[in-house]
């Protein structure tokens, strides 16, 4: 497994990366402790999970993954993994979430405090805000629209409240999700001009159908040395190939139609069974393609996997191995400009 140091912390983490939103929802206990096993005893030591996991969110099982993490996490070397949460952030409904989520100074102390109880753990290697607080096009939206804007924290206040935190000990380094170019570079020139805590990561979608985060982001992150985690790598189970097959099978667009809408755009499928031919040419299944091609780009920390078995995460772990040839990447090069982030 190759290790690498996200941005400009001290966190040096495992290029694939553990994702847990199953937990508690497609996976039971004991099988979110074998995924937890299998990780960790071959090389990944970053965890990474949020306090409104699992997906789809539901107030009766809000909270289950960190707390089954939680149970595993107790009996381990904690000084031998990363482990990363995020608090939710409003807008999306969640009332069960502290009567619906903010992410100021009251809402981010309670959460990292309740975090930090189901996690059985008194700190979190890296705490990120799931999403912002203040109005940004999301989940599939593209186009920012500045009617939208809404009451929000100040980027300011959110750091003064998270920089707290980080000298209390319970957060070591800090970072976002679902963040815009001008948002990265806000947190960064308010860290600078008030002398506070410096984002050093992003969560971010990124695979072979939205590569949206090579535009804007991909400089910003660069000039301001803050690492991408890649989240979806596979597009929710579309760069499997397993959804061209049967497009009832088994997964979460399946499973919770309305959570994968981002994805339900006219040219995913075409796109989709390109990248699956250009799989199969190299002698690689297309799960392996997708996954090794968002861990070997240039701005990626991390890529985080999600699985809902064991065979499943050995497939995706064996991608470690794997790098893509030239002739297999001009082939991917092709596709994305015949259909540009079909998924964005």
């Amino acid at each position: 497994m190759e290790y690498r140091v996200i941005g400009s912390s001290d966190l040096k983490v495992s290029a694939l990366c553990l994702g847990t939103m199953t937990f508690g929802e497609q996976n039971t206990e004991a099988e979110a402790h074998a995924q937890l096993d299998y990780a960790s005893s071959h090389g990944v030591n970053f965890i990474d999970t949020a306090e409104m996991y699992p997906v789809a969110p539901r107030a009766e099982t809000v909270h289950r993954t960190e707390r089954y993490i939680g149970n595993w996490l107790k009996h381990q070397q904690r000084d031998k993994l990363v482990i990363a949460t995020k608090i939710a952030g409003p807008a999306r409904g969640f009332t069960w979430i502290r009567g619906g989520p903010r992410v100021n100074k009251e809402h981010i102390n309670a959460a990292i405090n309740a975090s930090l109880q189901r996690l059985q753990t008194d700190y979190v290697d890296l705490y990120q805000i799931h999403w912002p607080d203040r109005y940004v096009p999301m989940f599939g939206a593209t186009s920012y629209d500045a009617t939208q804007e809404r009451e929000a924290t100040s980027i300011a206040e959110q750091l003064r409240a998270l920089g707290e935190l980080v000298k209390a000990g319970k957060v070591r380094h800090i970072g976002l999700s679902n963040e815009t170019p001008w948002g990265v570079m806000e947190f960064v020139r308010c860290a600078e001009q008030l002398g506070l805590p410096k984002i050093v990561s992003i969560q971010n979608a990124y695979h072979l159908l939205n590569r949206t985060f090579e535009a804007g982001l991909a400089e910003v992150c660069h000039h301001s040395n803050v690492g991408l985690l890649a989240y979806s790598p596979l597009a929710f189970g579309w760069l499997s190939g397993k959804y061209l097959a049967d497009p009832q099978a088994h997964g979460r667009i399946t499973l919770f139609p309305g959570f994968g809408q981002r994805y339900n755009k006219p040219n995913v499928p075409a796109a989709t069974q390109e990248y699956v031919r250009i799989a199969q040419e190299a002698g690689l299944t297309p799960a392996t393609l997708a996954l090794a091609f968002a861990r070997t780009r240039r701005f990626t920390s991390g890529v985080i996997l999600g699985a809902t078995t064991l065979s499943q995460l050995k497939e995706n772990m064996e991608s470690a191995q794997v790098t893509l040839s030239e002739e297999t990447l001009i082939a991917i090069e092709t596709i994305h400009q015949r259909y540009p982030n079909p998924a964005p």
